[in-house]
């Protein structure tokens, strides 16, 4: 984009009228969509990536850890604050002065990104519910689907208020 582009943008957004505050709900949603990204999340895979196999097969878990597990682990954990920032972008007013594309289609690519993997926490705790060659306990998948369920829908339901909010 050029710099015209961007200067075009960005008037277009302070000449813009005002969006409305989110509603209760959507605020809520946000919050919830945020804490499922840090507390919900991150705890637990900040103990795997240390290396402790907690809810694991050890041996398993270790080799797996040597074997770039442990980096994965860290590289989400670092990732998982991202989607923190995002959703309360969505309900703060200090979103409202980002590109409203901006917020809108990354935030659908990633309510559809962890929808996805939560179809497949579901297929794999299915496939490897009572399999010998599993790393970790069963109930850390039903635990992960939960998680990533509420996660999101609250993200659905916080981008939802800000594409309405600041439809013009």
């Amino acid at each position: 984009m050029s710099i015209h582009g961007e200067i075009r943008n960005t008037a277009g957004v302070i000449g813009r009228p005002a969006a409305p505050p989110p509603g209760p709900r959507a605020v809520l949603a946000g919050w919830i969509a945020a804490l499922a990204a840090t507390v919900g999340f991150m705890p637990l895979h900040v103990v795997w990536a240390a290396g402790i196999p907690l809810f694991a097969d050890a041996e398993r878990f270790r080799v797996w850890h040597s074997d770039g597990g442990g980096f994965y682990l860290w590289t989400l954990t670092g990732l998982a604050i991202l989607p923190a920032v995002y959703a309360f972008a969505l309900i703060r007013p200090w979103g409202l002065r980002l590109p409203r594309m901006l917020l809108i289609v990354p935030g659908y690519a990633l309510v559809v990104a962890l929808g996805g993997y939560t179809v497949l926490a579901v297929v794999l705790s299915v496939v490897q519910w009572d399999s010998p060659e599993a790393i970790f306990r069963p109930w850390t998948g039903i635990y992960g689907i939960g998680q990533f369920t509420v996660w999101v829908g609250a993200l659905v339901v916080a981008l939802r208020s800000y594409a309405r909010r600041t439809r013009i």
